[in-house]
């Protein structure tokens, strides 16, 4: 059933994704904005459709949601799983992701986020990620907010691994608030090295209160990095009601299968 189940959500998925070119495509011929802001937002409408598709998830969202969509964030989040993408682009503002190369090369994915303007992220080519910042900054100098995975990659157990500079030098010398972002649960909808959809899941996603970054230098960004990681990690501690600070305890309370017929 599981195997069923995966095989009807994708193809259900790809087929809309491609359907979704069309109107995606027509946006983008009449945007003149340097942001493609609407461009984005109309593929980012999909994804509570993609979730509400997907008889295994359930999503429940909360937090300090953005006022203004054009006042310019650096958003971070911790990253469970690839379902993390649907998840966190059902929040209401656009916001351009850096992304993997290898993304931008998958057929309609990779063509869409081409389309919306998101960023590609050459981990092999030190100059080409560094360009992938200016570009960023480029985007938040027109008033719309960039995204990034500071991880680098997919978690394995849960656990939130070490965050890179990148976002926080960007917000540093741009004088911006970071704006964190946690979710948990989505490591089990989508695990890691499958195809396949796991067991139904409630998924949990937080907008957490900006941290303003006026007035900072460059040698602040290890410690504002350490203080964004620390609360996305005392949000999914709280979560899981246990210490932040005890790492096995955050492992051993994951989050728990929920039953396919409760409601976000």
């Amino acid at each position: 059933m599981r195997i069923v189940k995966s095989i009807w959500i994708w193809l259900s998925s790809v087929t809309l994704l491609t359907l979704w070119l069309i109107p995606v495509g027509v946006v983008r011929l009449l945007d003149r904005d340097p942001a493609r802001y609407r461009t984005g937002r109309t593929l980012r409408r999909l994804a509570p459709i993609l979730v509400a598709i997907n008889p295994m998830w359930r999503l429940r969202t909360e937090g300090v949601l953005v006022g203004d969509p054009r006042r310019p964030y650096v958003a971070v989040s911790n990253h469970q799983s690839f379902a993390d993408i649907p998840f966190i682009s059902t929040l209401p503002w656009e916001m351009k992701w850096l992304a993997k190369a290898e993304l931008f090369k998958v057929p309609v994915l990779g063509w869409l986020m081409r389309l919306v303007g998101d960023i590609m992220v050459d981990r092999q080519d030190r100059r080409r990620a560094a360009q992938s910042l200016v570009h960023a900054a480029r985007y938040l100098q027109n008033h719309c907010s960039v995204f990034f995975f500071p991880e680098g990659t997919r978690s394995r157990d849960g656990r939130v691994g070490g965050f890179t500079d990148g976002a926080f030098l960007l917000a540093v010398r741009q004088g911006l608030p970071i704006l964190p972002i946690a979710i948990d649960g989505s490591g089990d909808c989508l695990p890691k090295n499958t195809w396949l959809f796991g067991q139904p899941r409630t998924v949990r996603l937080s907008v957490l209160p900006p941290v303003r970054t006026e007035g900072l230098t460059t040698k602040d960004v290890g410690a504002i990095r350490q203080q964004v990681r620390q609360q996305i990690i005392g949000q999914i501690a709280a979560w899981r009601g246990v210490p932040a600070g005890d790492v096995d305890a955050l492992l051993q309370n994951q989050p728990a299968t929920t039953n396919e017929s409760e409601q976000p």
